[in-house]
Order: C-alpha cells, then sequence, then structure tokens
C-alpha cells in the first residue's frame, strides 16, 4: 500500500524492524537500510535496473532476507516542486511493487540527496571509480534518514 505522507506511514509500521530506502534511478537502484530501532540508515547496495520483473524480484529478496518492514522510495521532484517524467516512472514502480508486497510504501523528497552524498564522498576522498560505484547507495541513506528523523522528530513531539 503506497501511503499519503511519512505520518501515515510511521503510522502502519510495528513497533520495531528495518525499513529500506530506494534512490530509484534509471540504471540503477540504490539501497539503504535502516536499524530496528529506525535511527540510522545505511548504504548497502546497488541493483543494476534490468527490467521490472528481475529489478523487483532482487529487491523483494533483500526485504525478505532483512525482514524489511516499509520501503521509502525517493521521490525525485524537480527544483521548483513540479512533477516530471523521473517522479512518473517512480510512482510507476511503486504502483506495480504494490502487487508483490503488501508493505507499506511511502515517498520521500530526494531533491539535493544525490548532491549530498556526492559532496559526503568528495569529502571522504573517494576516487571517481568508487564514489561511481556507491553514489546511488549513499543516495539511498540521505533518502532513508530523512525520513527516520522526520519519523523520530514526529514521536518525539507526541
Amino acid at each position: 500500500m503506497i501511503l499519503a505522507d511519512i505520518t501515515s506511514f510511521a503510522e502502519a509500521l510495528p513497533a520495531s524492524g528495518a525499513i529500506v530506502g530506494l534512490d530509484f534511478g534509471d540504471k540503477t537502484i540504490g539501497v539503504a537500510i535502516s536499524d530496528l530501532r529506525r535511527q540510522v540508515a545505511t548504504p548497502t547496495e546497488i541493483i543494476r535496473r534490468v527490467k521490472f520483473t528481475e529489478d523487483a524480484a532482487k529487491l523483494l529478496q533483500i526485504i525478505a532476507a532483512r525482514e524489511i518492514q516499509g520501503i521509502v522510495l525517493g521521490l525525485p521532484l524537480n527544483m521548483d516542486g513540479s512533477v516530471g517524467p523521473r517522479v512518473q516512472s517512480t510512482q510507476a514502480f511503486a504502483r506495480n511493487l504494490t502487487r508483490l508486497t503488501e508493505l507499506p510504501i511511502a515517498f520521500w523528497d530526494e531533491r539535493l540527496s544525490t548532491v549530498a552524498a556526492e559532496r559526503a564522498l568528495l569529502e571522504a576522498d573517494a576516487s571517481r571509480k568508487r564514489r561511481k560505484e556507491v553514489i546511488d547507495a549513499v543516495a539511498a541513506g540521505y533518502i532513508l534518514q530523512g525520513a527516520l528523523d522526520r519519523m523520530a522528530y514526529q514521536r518525539n513531539q507526541l
């Protein structure tokens, strides 16, 4: 099920358990996974995109192996907040994914996540080759961490 906002997403989750963050791109899907208490996002891997059925099968393997409780999918809005073709592609991926899993799915604004990931990798003095290999997973980490931080903030406001 696709939920309208991160608050609804948090309410649909069990009390604990990891969630996955995805940076969905044309060629790859960056994957990050939270700890069981949902405080820290860790970039884990990159799925090289082939076609939906193969991409989804690989993702569902990760979800099953890690006992994932929910999915946060980066939404690539334009800088002015408008919706473009990449948003439509991401939303279609999410809709197709709902046919294969009952896990709650939420979107998280991913504007500048790749820029932040690139900056962090440059500061870590990662080589150009290494940055290219891990950038999407690191961007997924930024996406997931943003969602985790918002969920923690909302919990603390109650």
